[in-house]
């Protein structure tokens, strides 16, 4: 069960969105509930660093880590990695924004994961770009080729999260990252309540209760959620363009202030093919699809 930032440890901001719970409250509140799950948290090098928020969440007692980098950065995972292993605790390593390289480069990348100690590789589809078959493809390759298991993280922005679950399973996948109601960025992740179902349907054994899982989330919603995670219009054009699906919020509330149509913000983001980190290439876009737009009118 992994807890904390959407953007992970030490990833809450002014810029990426502020936490409701501070990330030691959170695992400390995490550690005192939980009796058979392991208790998970989201590492991206960067923003958060080993003696400031690392450590002190495995003083916590977590359990499992997982490294994220951009999918052609897999070495910045490397002093993260190898301080986890150290201390004791299960350690994987995630390739974020992985339908931006080829499934050769991903492999390379994974490799490199394998290198530093990862004990398992998960692809995150961040964007919400993938097909069932980019999905199968990429998990035969990494399945066969690594001594490792491996994960598959999607999101709905196509309205394929659970689907492609379900081709990351058939093709060989040991974790399916999966929320209640589906609860993510944008359009959201895979809903678990959801998942679990479709995957018994199929024969697989989860060993997670139906009943327990479809309680859990209509507790979450309830409880967490302002609103539940829709396919909406900007989210169907931000898995089209292969643009984070993070970055939904602030393309709507600054092309609404720039008077463009979000749509096109989106298109120019993925052909210029922007990463998360870089929200501040948002407003340069605005900008100039704004100073277009008033010269084609001139």
């Amino acid at each position: 069960m992994e807890v904390g930032h959407g953007n992970g440890l030490g990833a809450s901001s002014l810029q990426l969105g502020e936490a409701a719970t501070p990330d030691h409250i959170a695992l400390a509140t995490a550690r005192a509930n939980l009796s058979k799950s392991k208790l998970g948290i989201h590492v991206i090098p960067g923003f958060a660093t080993i003696e400031r928020d690392l450590k002190p969440a495995l003083d916590l007692g977590v359990d499992v880590v997982r490294v994220a980098s951009h999918c052609t950065e897999a070495d910045i995972s490397e002093r993260h990695i190898s301080f986890s292993r150290s201390m004791g605790v299960e350690v994987w390593g995630c390739l974020m924004m992985s339908h931006m390289i080829s499934p050769a480069l991903l492999l390379e990348q994974a490799r490199k994961l394998e290198s530093y100690g990862a004990e398992g590789v998960v692809f995150m589809d961040s964007a919400g770009h993938y097909l069932p078959e980019d999905v199968r493809q990429r998990v035969e390759l990494l399945a066969n080729e690594l001594s490792i298991p491996v994960g598959f993280h999607g999101h709905n922005n196509l309205g394929l999260s659970i689907a492609n679950a379900i081709a990351a399973a058939d093709a060989g996948a040991g974790l399916l990252d999966a929320c209640a109601r589906g609860f993510g960025a944008g359009a959201g992740n895979a809903p678990i309540e959801v998942l679990v179902a479709v995957l018994e349907r199929l024969g697989y054994s989860t060993g997670i209760d139906l009943y327990k899982i479809l309680d859990a989330a209509d507790l979450a919603e309830q409880a967490l959620m302002n609103e539940i995670p829709v396919i909406r219009s900007v989210s169907v054009i931000s898995g089209m363009a292969g643009v984070f699906s993070g970055f939904m919020k602030p393309v709507s509330r600054i092309s609404k202030e720039y008077g463009i149509d979000p749509r096109d913000v989106f298109f120019e983001l993925g052909r210029r093919k922007i990463v998360a980190g870089q929200e501040d290439i948002i407003l340069e876009v605005a900008k100039e699809l704004a100073h277009r737009a008033t010269g084609e009118k001139q």
